[in-house]
């Protein structure tokens, strides 16, 4: 049991296995942990817990460092599994333990448990004395579920904010400042742009009311990844930015192909991009994760996306890419479609249309070439990437 400030300590599990989360969703190249939290004072707080799949462990440790008979309330900040599912061997053999969540967290954890626990709804403005301590409960609501919220433990001013402000990210540290804080930074930014970019509106909205409240605070413990103790605003002050139509100027030129005509036009447009002093990075959507393809999307300025025709359409990794376009709602971007074709040629048309529903300002109309592109089509690739530019500028 590792202490995270004056009688807060960390009972939770890393997971060095991980690759992917919320069904591939995300993908957790760094692995991922599971960060429950227990709070020692006149009353002895279990904060969270973990996923189903490590619950047997989680007990040893709350058996080994705890005693489940020691413990008298227990805090769900979110009732999703990869919090809560341990709750059920933890209930099994206390199931008089008191647990404080939203009444939204009521409603889902007695439809997926099918269990009616001792449950005490709470909401934002509401505490808990727990002896020294007291415990200030904020909702979250649909940031990133209906059940969401932080607790905020007055006197070590520690917020414990769940996913908000969480990452990926299994370190050797549960301390960004004694792990990488680059990586810890870009798996923070790549949980929001793959999860959290739907509710930016809302975020925007919380964070101000957060800073409003003026808690003098002085950790963010999330419930994956590192604890934030170094300048710990600056995670609010990050989300604040990405949620507030963030981008960093640049385009993103992306594509699949299968005899690299597609490619070739990429090639092309991205040079034309640069000959007007655009900065630009292109990927291949079949040799690259998707997740990382999502926060490139998230930090460009423009997107550009191009397929070969296949069967009337695009190419499937394409058809993935539009898809998560599509639900991640993004905005304020610009974006334009190109692709190369046999016969029929529909893909490039189709890719425009997507991203027009998916709320993207088109910029140019879509651009196909038939077969291979010669040089006068390639100039014309040339010269789509320098009048896209000035839509960047």
């Amino acid at each position: 049991m590792l202490q995270v400030k004056d009688q807060i300590y960390y009972l939770g599990l890393k997971d060095w296995e991980l690759r992917n989360f919320h069904g591939h969703e995300l993908s957790t190249f760094n692995g991922s942990s599971y960060n429950s939290y227990l709070i020692k004072d006149e009353k002895t707080v279990l904060v969270d817990a973990v996923w189903n799949r490590h619950s047997k462990q989680f007990m040893d440790i709350l058996d080994k460092e705890v005693g489940i008979d020691n413990i008298d309330y227990i805090i769900v900040n979110h009732a999703e599994p990869d919090h809560s599912g341990a709750l059920v061997d933890i209930l099994e053999r206390r199931p008089d333990i008191p647990i404080y969540c939203t009444a939204k967290g009521i409603e889902i954890m007695r439809k997926q448990f099918h269990k009616d626990w001792h449950f005490r709804a709470v909401k934002t403005g509401d505490t808990l004395n727990i002896g020294q301590y007291e415990l200030l409960f904020v909702e979250m609501t649909m940031i990133h579920w209906p059940d969401s919220m932080m607790t905020f433990v007055k006197g070590p001013n520690v917020l414990l904010s769940n996913d908000a402000f969480g990452q990926h990210y299994a370190g050797a540290s549960i301390f960004e400042d004694e792990n990488d804080e680059y990586v810890v930074m870009n798996e923070a930014m790549k949980y929001y742009a793959g999860i959290l970019t739907p509710m930016s509106a809302l975020i925007k909205k919380k964070i101000n009311e957060i800073l409003d409240m003026n808690l003098p605070i002085e950790m963010i413990a999330p419930s994956h990844g590192s604890i934030w103790r170094k300048n710990p605003l600056r995670i609010v002050e990050c989300y604040a930015k990405w949620s507030d139509n963030y981008d960093e100027g640049y385009v993103s030129i992306i594509y699949d192909t299968m005899y690299d005509a597609t490619k070739k036009m990429a090639d092309a447009i991205a040079k034309g991009l640069e000959s007007k002093g655009v900065l630009c990075k292109q990927f291949n959507s079949s040799l690259t994760d998707m997740s990382d393809l999502i926060t490139e999307i998230f930090k460009s300025k423009g997107i550009i996306i191009g397929s070969c025709t296949v069967h009337n359409g695009y190419l499937r990794s394409i058809a993935a890419l539009l898809d998560a376009i599509k639900g991640l709602k993004f905005k304020n971007k610009i974006g334009a479609a190109f692709g190369s074709y046999g016969w029929s040629g529909e893909a490039h048309k189709k890719i425009h249309a997507e991203l027009e529903k998916a709320g993207f300002q088109m910029v140019h109309e879509p651009f196909g070439v038939k077969y291979q592109p010669d040089e006068n089509e390639l100039n014309d690739c040339f010269q789509l990437g320098r009048e896209f530019s000035s839509y960047i500028k």
